[in-house]
């Protein structure tokens, strides 16, 4: 029972800690938002009134207080540039972000640990070597110069997948696969090399422990070792790696959603940044943060619960 409080203590001064300083950092950057929005010959008098709307003319510490109290009730407020509540534009945007992530971290789990326990049954000098120079720069190349390179090759080269854009799942499933496909993969790549890397460390560290010398005394065959003792122990590390690997994809997407013009929560972060929209940039930011550090609790309490060891030891 402890443990959990202390994470949910943990979970709780994260988001804080996030909100505050997402509200400081558009407090102390240049440029007035009224003037960005109206332009900047606009009115004194126009300014002053938005400057009251939006609730500008007020102490910070006030502004910040009133926000966190909304944010709590589900009142994000509304967007200054496209005049709609935020609360909208996100379940909007959140479908096209959730197909990416699941769509990468699905490649990266098909992919990476097939791969890992392949190379690592074939473990060798050569294998070693050419596994450490491809996982090296799959983890070396940026998400968004890996998009271009996928680009270049699938779409212009290839013409098998669409450049950019996105088409719904209700309109085509087909489609919404082909035009997810290319960026789903940039986003994997780099997690593709983490999780086969490190799958055939551990899958070699645990095949030199004593109960697979005591599995193979007994007879049983180098397949049933594998899968059946040493997968199984290794497993449970990589699954805390698993958990890095969603944060790195959700902050990767944002640059890669604007790579290929998909309409998720990335480009709408992007866009709205660019237009100074306080209330959906800081409604982005909290939100993302949540969905993150969610996911990071939710795999610090099945590592605790699948590994009994970890019990003792907290």
């Amino acid at each position: 029972m402890r443990f959990y409080i202390r994470k949910l203590v943990m979970f709780v001064s994260t988001i804080l800690l996030v909100s505050v300083i997402t509200f400081l950092v558009f407090q102390i950057l240049p440029g007035d938002p009224a003037e960005i929005i109206l332009g900047v010959d606009a009115d004194p008098h126009q300014i002053a009134a938005l400057h009251e709307a939006m609730g500008l003319d007020r102490p910070a510490a006030e502004r910040y207080l009133s926000w966190i109290a909304d944010t709590t009730t589900g009142d994000f407020g509304a967007s200054l540039k496209y005049q709609r509540p935020v609360a909208d534009l996100l379940m909007e945007r959140l479908p096209v972000t959730l197909s990416l992530a699941v769509f990468a971290l699905g490649l990266t789990v098909i992919i990476g640990l097939p791969l890992g326990i392949y190379i690592t049954r074939k473990d060798g000098k050569m294998s070693a070597l050419i596994t450490s120079i491809l996982t090296q720069l799959g983890v070396s190349i940026p998400s968004f110069w890996m998009a271009f390179i996928l680009i270049l090759l699938f779409s212009v080269t290839l013409r098998l997948f669409p450049t950019y854009g996105y088409i719904p799942w209700s309109e085509s499933p087909a489609g919404a696969i082909r035009s997810l496909f290319l960026p789903s993969l940039a986003l994997a790549i780099p997690g593709i090399a983490v999780v086969i890397r490190y799958l055939r460390n551990t899958l070699l560290d645990q095949s030199r422990m004593d109960y697979v010398r005591t599995a193979r005394s007994k007879g049983l065959r180098e397949r049933a070792i594998m899968y059946r003792h040493i997968l199984r122990n290794a497993l449970i590390p990589v699954i805390t790696i698993l958990g890095l690997l969603i944060a790195d994809t959700l902050g990767g997407s944002i640059v890669v959603e604007n790579v290929f013009a998909l309409p998720g929560l990335g480009n709408l972060l992007i866009t709205s940044i660019g237009s100074r929209d306080m209330p959906l940039v800081q409604t982005l930011v909290l939100y993302i943060a949540v969905i993150v550090v969610s996911i990071n609790l939710i795999i610090d309490i099945l590592y605790k619960m699948i590994d009994p060891r970890i019990q003792m030891k907290r």
